[in-house]
């Protein structure tokens, strides 16, 4: 079979097949392996596909050290700090997504806060190289992301936290009416929790029930009614000719 190269990521596709009087139909995710999207740049594992809402970046996936996202705008949602920041910025779908999100939290009587939203490769070499001289590389490399393999940096990642000191972005925010309400409803408006409890092994990083990713809707809710992460997403995903 065939896909075309312009087909999203996480989009459906149905196949009938009629054979003798028998119909059978089923229904196939458009998504490329982890292993199609990713190439070695100066010894380093690099992913090819850093503009895609569904590209995977972790420990073993790094971003092009020069790549910034285009299109990056500052969502019309409330920040507990004011002036111009660079961590206020997302890409586009995602502020609009955000903006969505927010709006329907306080709605339901949630008031919610963006904290952190883009960091450039050089922003994170600072933030990282802090942690290290301050708490130690091991700490560092648990809570946070060497340069290069941060998803901050692909414009599509938001942390998120509530009103008050109990909503600050540490694990006892998923206990929280704010968390509570994220992990409940952040897949409506194709956010996922990008680092799950449970998943550690997986994901590289301790369970972050505040760090909001954009993936789209339908990828979206998938991952979320299946409890998995996105790197399990892509598991049974199988190689396919490309057609433009």
């Amino acid at each position: 079979m065939t896909v075309s190269a312009q087909a999203a990521t996480g989009s459906k596709a149905e196949i009938t097949v009629d054979y003798q009087g028998q119909s059978k139909t089923a229904q196939l995710t458009v998504k490329s392996s982890l292993e199609e999207t990713i190439a070695l740049v100066n010894n380093i594992p690099t992913v090819t596909n850093p503009a895609d809402l569904a590209v995977v970046v972790n420990k073993q996936r790094s971003l092009p050290a020069d790549y910034v996202p285009a299109g990056l705008v500052e969502p019309n949602v409330p920040f507990p700090f004011a002036g111009k920041a660079e961590k206020k910025l997302l890409r586009e779908p995602a502020a609009r997504a955000l903006e969505s999100l927010f709006a329907a939290a306080q709605k339901d009587g949630i008031q919610l806060y963006g904290v952190s939203g883009y960091r450039s490769y050089r922003t994170q070499k600072a933030l990282f190289e802090g942690y290290v001289k301050t708490q130690g590389a091991e700490h560092a490399s648990r809570y946070s992301a060497n340069p290069g393999k941060s998803e901050h940096q692909t414009g599509l990642a938001m942390d998120v936290s509530g009103a008050d000191s109990r909503t600050r972005l540490e694990e006892p925010f998923a206990d929280t009416p704010e968390g509570k309400w994220l992990a409940a409803h952040c897949a409506e408006h194709g956010f996922i929790i990008r680092y799950p409890k449970g998943k550690e092994e997986i994901t590289g990083y301790a369970y972050e029930p505040w760090h909001l990713r954009y993936v789209g809707q339908s990828m979206a809710k998938e991952i979320m009614e299946k409890g998995i992460s996105l790197e399990e997403y892509f598991q049974d995903a199988v190689a396919v000719q490309s057609k433009p």
